[in-house]
């Protein structure tokens, strides 16, 4: 299966999360910033200009600043380009070869990594999966994961359930991920918030950092 051609739909705001089961508050002094598979291939799809993915770039560009203000660790994960059918194993089934080479796996221009951040070669859904990403939490002392990026009811749902599984509290940001449709999103959302992290928006979520960057709402809606 190709990825999806994917139509342009407004980003969800404060009033659109769904209900949290659990009232878990991101702690900078716990948390790290995962920026999930923000890479040309995967952001081919989206329509350049217009929403999911102009507030998604600007969100997490928001998070990546507050983070970097208070020694919040960064981590990208990056599927690697070229993969063999033995490294790709069932992916290969459901989504064929993948990023073909290493124009298509570079992080998007507007969010390059800086230098002092992580950089995660991934292998499957999960960010936890064939990593070292949990022997690095532990050994930062962090037990919190804010999960942005692509694709929501993916890779980014996938690891937030991952760590969940590892009792790490996980947040996924609903304003800074997207997806293959807005339907696509707030599912991503809903299991979310039901069974395994807390949802925010960006705004909300950095509310009571400082410094921190607030989301404006036409980042915010796209």
């Amino acid at each position: 299966m190709a990825l999806p051609q994917i139509a342009s739909y407004p980003l969800p705001k404060e009033g659109d999360l769904p209900e949290n089961q659990v009232a878990w508050r991101p702690d900078p002094r716990r948390a790290i910033l995962l920026v999930h598979d923000m890479q040309n291939y995967f952001l081919a799809p989206f329509a350049v200009g217009a929403a999911p993915l102009t507030g998604l770039i600007d969100n997490i560009g928001l998070l990546r600043e507050a983070c970097a203000g208070l020694g919040v660790p960064v981590v990208y994960s990056m599927q690697p380009g070229g993969q063999s059918s033995h490294e790709r194993g069932l992916l290969q089934d459901f989504w064929g070869s993948g990023i073909p080479g290493s124009q298509e796996s570079e992080i998007v221009a507007s969010l390059l990594p800086a230098a002092s951040d992580i950089l995660l070669t991934k292998w499957r859904y999960s960010a936890f999966r064939r990593t070292d990403l949990r022997t690095r939490m532990d050994a930062m002392g962090r037990d919190q994961i804010i999960v942005c990026g692509v694709y929501a009811h993916i890779g980014c749902l996938m690891t937030a359930c991952d760590a969940f599984m590892q009792d790490l509290q996980a947040f996924l940001v609903a304003d800074a991920v997207a997806d293959f449709s807005r339907e696509h999103h707030t599912m991503a959302l809903a299991y979310a918030a039901q069974r395994c992290a807390v949802t925010a928006v960006t705004g909300g979520l950095l509310r009571g950092w400082d410094p921190a960057p607030q989301a404006t709402e036409t980042a915010g809606g796209g």
